[in-house]
């Protein structure tokens, strides 16, 4: 059956330098994966293996756009993060081979309702509302991973109106790229259009109206967008 209510929702596209767009479909989040931002939000990394939220391919919010700032929250974080972009259908992939299915890299913002997660874990409730809601995955053009060398020694920084708020590097990660695509395809079967956000070092804080957010990871393609 092919008819419909209402047309199907478009997928996001975002751009990748140099090729056709890519469509996503869903977005895989690793959490506390950097140690000193666990530490930050009180929380000790657990190394016997990474943990994840979604958000829905429908928060994108491509960079350069203005995000709306969220309703129902007085507290909005970011948190900048490497975009993983996966390509291909994997499953129980080998950690030796988990990254031929990376189409490429960008800089992505995981943008956080601060008070409704708090409230969630207070309560032992599921974070969906602290993490996914509309424009809360804001998300740069994608480099080919042929065009990236040395992944892990990329420099990670935010700034906020000029002010860095977060640094650090990739090689900080507790879960590097290829141990996250690997035990993630224990879990799901990855399909082309798949986002990662790996995960987000300490220094994350609120953001108001007029704040400009500006993420970079070494040469890839700066996230920025303004709170309004």
């Amino acid at each position: 059956m092919t008819d419909t209510l209402f047309p199907p929702r478009p997928a996001p596209v975002v751009p990748v330098t140099g090729a056709a767009g890519f469509p996503v479909g869903r977005i895989f989040c690793v959490g506390r994966n950097y140690a000193a931002h666990a530490a930050e939000m009180g929380h000790e990394v657990d190394r016997e293996a990474p943990f994840y939220f979604t958000k829905s391919a429908h928060a994108v919010l491509l960079s350069g756009q203005d995000m709306p700032y969220p309703p129902r929250t007085n507290d909005l974080h970011h948190e900048m993060e490497l975009v993983v972009a996966i390509r291909a259908e994997a499953r129980d992939i080998a950690i030796a081979d988990a990254l031929d299915i990376v189409v490429g890299y960008a800089c992505g913002l995981d943008m956080t309702r601060r008070d409704l997660q708090a409230q969630a874990k207070d309560k032992r409730r599921p974070w969906d509302t602290g993490k996914d809601f509309d424009h809360a995955a804001i998300i740069a053009p994608i480099t080919p991973a042929a065009d990236v060398a040395d992944l892990a020694s990329l420099p990670i920084t935010l700034a906020v109106n000029g002010e860095i708020r977060q640094s650090a590097l990739l090689s900080d990660m507790v879960w590097s790229v290829p141990e996250i695509i690997a035990d993630l395809s224990t879990l799901y079967t990855l399909m082309p259009g798949d986002l990662i956000m790996t995960g987000t070092p300490a220094g994350v804080g609120a953001v108001v109206r007029g704040d400009l957010m500006e993420g970079r990871i070494g040469d890839l393609a700066p996230v920025t967008a303004r709170v309004v």
